[in-house]
């Protein structure tokens, strides 16, 4: 990462939503360095922030200035639209100077809510990213790489995986600097990369064979469940690999 310095008021409290997520934790050590004052919204701080139950929402928001958001698990997911809705409503009446989002490519559902947003009568930035690095080292993969066999469904659509510090960078920027109002960010790695690619890239990397497994969607779903994974997680791969990738 390049050197940062804020100029961000004393006075400003940032709430980072998924602050125990990959972009979330990078965003807080961040800030903390910074010396900028920093809230935890996860289920596990204090007060709690849950997705799925608002009764903490006001609480969490209060005093804040500036929130960067992630919804969980994916902004594809049935009531992502409700949620953000709701929490741009509650970020109005908290008096919330800033809002920074983090968004997906290719998704509808995604940029619907980037349209709330931008619609919320607040100052925003759109953090709008292609697919995690860390999907591999941190993620749903990471098993599958360790196990030395990437299995997943036969596509061959390449995509430029962005790593996860770049995120959390200009997340931190458009947080703590001017000049990033009313700005949508496309975030990017350098190259396009296919399923394939990114076994032999992690193979070169680590010094030990991984290879890439392509199977049919309809298996890769079917042995997802029978991993007994979250409902929410079979349905957002099941949907991204369907409709994004």
């Amino acid at each position: 990462m390049t050197t940062q310095t804020s100029t961000a008021s004393s006075n400003d409290l940032v709430l980072v939503l998924g602050a125990t997520g990959k972009t979330g934790r990078r965003i807080v050590s961040s800030l903390t360095n910074l010396g900028v004052p920093v809230r935890l919204g996860s289920r596990s701080a204090s007060p709690s922030f849950d997705w799925n139950n608002a009764a903490n929402w006001d609480e969490c928001l209060q005093g804040v200035t500036k929130v960067y958001i992630n919804y969980a698990p994916d902004l594809a997911m049935p009531g992502a639209t409700d949620a953000i809705s709701e929490l741009v409503r509650r970020a109005r009446s908290a008096d919330v100077r800033h809002l920074v989002l983090l968004s997906g490519r290719g998704e509808a559902e995604a940029q619907a809510c980037e349209a709330m947003i931008q619609n919320s009568g607040i100052d925003w930035t759109i953090v709008r990213a292609s697919w995690f690095n860390q999907n591999f080292s941190e993620g749903a993969f990471t098993d599958m790489v360790q196990a030395g066999q990437i299995t997943l469904p036969d596509v061959s659509t390449p995509e430029p995986f962005v790593d996860v510090d770049d995120i959390a960078e200009v997340a931190v920027v458009a947080l703590t600097q001017p000049g990033h109002a009313g700005e949508l960010y496309e975030l990017t790695g350098p190259r396009m990369l296919t399923l394939a690619e990114v076994a032999d890239e992690l193979s070169s990397a680590t010094g030990r064979t991984i290879q890439y497994r392509p199977v049919p969607h309809d298996a890769f779903v079917q042995g997802v469940a029978d991993s007994g994974a979250p409902q929410d997680v079979l349905w957002m791969l099941d949907y991204l690999f369907a409709t994004v990738l």
